[in-house]
C-alpha cells in the first residue's frame, strides 16, 4: 500500500531519529486513522520501550490492538451479531442490546478479541493517571510477552535471537594514513598486509591473498598506535571497534569469555571491521605467568576467536597494540593470528613537522619555524611533542597575564617548552635495549635492534 505524502515523509523522520518517542506516536496515530493498526504496533512497541509510562502511547497501542486485523466482508442482511455499544468512544465492546443469532454453517464464526487487546485495556482505567504511576493489578510482565509476539525485536543474532541493543559500538574512522606525518616504512608495511589486497581484490583472489589477518604494533608509548589503527580503518572504509580491557574482564567467571565472543561476533556482523585491542599484553599475557585458571581462559578464548573456529573470520582485520610485546603469549603471534610485528617508533623530522603544525595551528602563533623545531626534537614522542605545544601556550598565557597585553606564541616559548620538557621514551628504550641483545634469537626484533644500533644504544 502506498504511504500518503505526510506518512512517508514522518517514516523517514523516524528512521532519522528513532529515539523521538513524539515523532513515532505521531506516525502511529495517522496509521491507526487509516486503519493501518499492524504497521502502528511497532511503532508503538518501540516508544513504550522509551517511555514505559507514556499515557499517550498506551492509549494508542490499546486502540491498535483493539481494532480488528482486517475489515470483515459484508454479511446478507439479517445475518450475523447486532452491533454493540461502544465505551466512551473509544471502540472498547460493550454489552449487547440482544443476544445475538448463532452463525449459520455457511457464515465465519465471529472472531472474539484478542487477550492481549483486553489485557492491555485493562492498563488504562476510565479516571485519569498521573504519569508515572503504576497499576499493581496490572500484569506487566505478561502485556510485554504479549507485546513480544506483536512487535519485532529491533536487534537479533547470528542464530536468530534477540539482542536488547547492539553489544558494542560501531565506529567510522574519519581519518586516513595521509593524516599520518612521516613513518614511510609503517605506512608501506600496512600497504602490504591490509591496504592493497582490499583495494585490489581480483589480484588477491588470482594469489589467493585471504583478506583477514592480524597485525601487531608495537613500540614506546605515545607513538601514535592507535592513530595508526584509525587510520587504517578510514583506509579500508571499514567499521572501527576498539576495545580495552574494561570491554572484556568481568568479575564473574565465563563472562570475559562471553564478551570477548561478542565482541568478535559483532565485526564479523560488520565485515569489513577492524578490531583494535589496546595494551593487548594486560588481556592475552604469558600463560606461563599467569596465577589463575580465569585469566588463562580469556587467552584461550581469544586463540579460539583468532582462529575462525565456530565461525569465519574473512573481512575482519585485528590490530592490536603494546609497549611489551614480549610479554605477549607466544600462541597469538604465531602464524595465522596476530602474525605480523610493526614497531612503531619516535616520529622522524617530517612526522615531528606535521604534529607540531596540527598542535599549533588552532593557536594564535608567529613567526615559528617548525624544521628547527623538528630538528632540536630528536626522540620525542608525538604525545612529548603535544606537551612542548601545551607548555608554550601556558608561557605566553602567562606573561600576557603578567603585563596585561596578549601576545602572540613565538619561537622563543616553544624554545623554552623544549628545554623544559624532556623525551619520555628514555625508559623503555633501556628496557627493549635487554630484549634486543638477550631475548632476540629468533630474530623478531631486528628491527628494533637496528633503531637501537643507529642511536648507539647496542
Amino acid at each position: 500500500m502506498a504511504d500518503e505524502p505526510l506518512i512517508a515523509s514522518l517514516r523517514r523522520a523516524v528512521e532519522a531519529a528513532p529515539a523521538d518517542v513524539p515523532l513515532r506516536l505521531h506516525l502511529a496515530e495517522l496509521l491507526l486513522g487509516v486503519d493501518r493498526a499492524g504497521e502502528a504496533v511497532p511503532h508503538l512497541g518501540v516508544a513504550l520501550g522509551h517511555e514505559p509510562a507514556s499515557a499517550h502511547a498506551l492509549e494508542l497501542m490499546r486502540r491498535a490492538l483493539a481494532a480488528p486485523a482486517a475489515p470483515a466482508a459484508a454479511a446478507p442482511p439479517g445475518a450475523g451479531a447486532q452491533p454493540s455499544t461502544t465505551d466512551e468512544g473509544q471502540g472498547r465492546p460493550g454489552p449487547a442490546a440482544a443476544p445475538a443469532p448463532s452463525p449459520s454453517p455457511a457464515e465465519p464464526p465471529a472472531t472474539a478479541p484478542a487477550p492481549d487487546s483486553a489485557s492491555l485495556a485493562d492498563a488504562i482505567p476510565g479516571q485519569t493517571r498521573v504519569p508515572g504511576d503504576v497499576d499493581d493489578s496490572f500484569d506487566w510482565d505478561a502485556a510485554a510477552r504479549d507485546l513480544g509476539e506483536i512487535a519485532q525485536p529491533l536487534f537479533v543474532g547470528e542464530n536468530g535471537e534477540q539482542l536488547t541493543e547492539p553489544a558494542f559500538d560501531l565506529e567510522s574512522s574519519a581519518v586516513n594514513l595521509a593524516d599520518v606525518g612521516g613513518m614511510e616504512q609503517v605506512k608501506q608495511r600496512l600497504e602490504v598486509a591490509f591496504l592493497a589486497p582490499m583495494r585490489n581484490p581480483e589480484l588477491a583472489r588470482v594469489y589467493h591473498k585471504s583478506l583477514k589477518g592480524g597485525l601487531l604494533l608495537y613500540g614506546p608509548p605515545g607513538c601514535g598506535k592507535t592513530f595508526i589503527a584509525r587510520a587504517v580503518a578510514g583506509e579500508l572504509g571499514a567499521s572501527f571497534i576498539s576495545v580495552t580491557l574494561a570491554d572484556i574482564l568481568d568479575m564473574y567467571i565465563g563472562n570475559s569469555e562471553r564478551n570477548l565472543s561478542e565482541i568478535f561476533a559483532t565485526a564479523r556482523r560488520n565485515a569489513p571491521c577492524v578490531l583494535f585491542f589496546d595494551e593487548i599484553d594486560a588481556l592475552g599475557q604469558k600463560r606461563s605467568q599467569l596465577r589463575n585458571n580465569a585469566a588463562r581462559g580469556v587467552v584461550n578464548q581469544f586463540l579460539t576467536e583468532l582462529d575462525g573456529v565456530d565461525a569465519a573470520n574473512e573481512g575482519v582485520f585485528v590490530l592490536a597494540a603494546t609497549n611489551a610485546p614480549w610479554d605477549v603469549d607466544v600462541a597469538l603471534r604465531r602464524p595465522g593470528r596476530l602474525d605480523r610485528t610493526l614497531l612503531v617508533l619516535p616520529p622522524d623530522q617530517a612526522a615531528r613537522e606535521a604534529i607540531l603544525r596540527h598542535h599549533l595551528r588552532d593557536r594564535p602563533v608567529s613567526g615559528v619555524r617548525l624544521g628547527t623545531l623538528a630538528k632540536r626534537t630528536e626522540g620525542y614522542s608525538g604525545a612529548d611533542l603535544a606537551h612542548v605545544c601545551e607548555t608554550a601556550a601556558e608561557l605566553a598565557l602567562m606573561d600576557s597575564a603578567r603585563t596585561g597585553q596578549v601576545r602572540l606564541i613565538g619561537m622563543g616559548d616553544l624554545e623554552a617548552a623544549v628545554g623544559e620538557v624532556r623525551p619520555s621514551v628514555g625508559a623503555w628504550l633501556e628496557s627493549a635495549r635487554n630484549v634486543a641483545m638477550f631475548a632476540n634469537e629468533s630474530g623478531i626484533y631486528d628491527d628494533l635492534a637496528a633503531y637501537l644500533k643507529k642511536r648507539r644504544m647496542l
